[in-house]
């Protein structure tokens, strides 16, 4: 008889590449479900909360943890271990006054100490918008999530100034715009994708095809170090208007 429903397991080797976990010490990991995230691109809970934090050693005991309310996401207490966490989610631990917020690295993701203060807001990457009914604009974000923004005067169009691969800074948990930042030439940027994965720089140029899809578009980023490389623009992400709009790893 064949197998029904999800599989329970999920083995070490085939897990994601940007699960900072050990291939070769044990044989199983902790299965994911589906979430606001990929889960190509996301860690689950009991993961982050056994092999990052290292606050349990087996799943059961990383269960226990947060089937208590101990951690939140994005200010919200979740429940469930497999829930996944992705880029810029802010990880909180009340009970201990720390917070963290999930950044990609040259090896995978990884969660950064951010204070109180930062912690209080997210920044949330468009990747589609709609215009919906009464001409507010629906914009659906890189978490899976969507905000529907009110528009002054839909009969006039430069007053619709978001646009794909921009930046939203939203509160968290009330999800209030706080900030809105344009992908140009000399925004502050991290790469989210690519053999260049997790290093922070500045836009240089953008390169200009019309009858090339723009996400493909490459993109020329300068790092800290003066070191000029480039990507596409789907591997990008903004993170500030002149400066960073959060607290960053110090550079190598």
């Amino acid at each position: 008889m064949g197998r029904k429903g999800e599989r329970g397991h999920l083995k070490r080797k085939p897990a994601p590449k940007l699960w900072p976990i050990h291939r070769k010490e044990a044989v199983w990991t902790v299965m994911a479900k589906a979430g606001p995230h990929s889960i190509s691109s996301s860690l689950p809970l009991a993961l982050v909360i056994r092999d990052i934090f290292g606050f349990a050693k087996t799943a059961k005991e990383a269960k226990n943890i947060i089937s208590q309310g101990k951690i939140m996401v994005d200010g919200k207490v979740r429940l469930d271990e497999h829930f996944l966490v992705g880029l810029m989610d802010v990880v909180s631990i009340p009970e201990t006054k720390k917070f963290y917020r999930v950044l990609p690295s040259g090896k995978g993701l990884f969660l950064h100490p951010i204070s109180s203060e930062d912690a209080g807001f997210k920044l949330y990457r468009i990747e589609n918008k709609t215009v919906v009914q009464g001409g507010n604009m629906h914009l659906d974000l890189h978490d899976g999530s969507n905000v529907l923004s009110a528009v002054g005067n839909s009969e006039n169009p430069e007053e619709v100034t978001y646009h794909t691969l921009d930046v939203l800074k939203l509160s968290v948990p009330d999800r209030e715009i706080l900030g809105y930042t344009k992908l140009n030439v000399g925004a502050p940027a991290i790469v989210i994708g690519g053999k260049n994965m997790g290093i922070v720089g500045k836009v240089v140029s953008i390169e200009k095809k019309p009858n090339k899809k723009r996400r493909d578009l490459l993109v020329t980023v300068k790092d800290v170090n003066g070191n000029q490389f480039q990507t596409i623009l789907d591997f990008v992400f903004i993170l500030g208007d002149n400066e960073p709009l959060i607290s960053l790893p110090e550079a190598n």
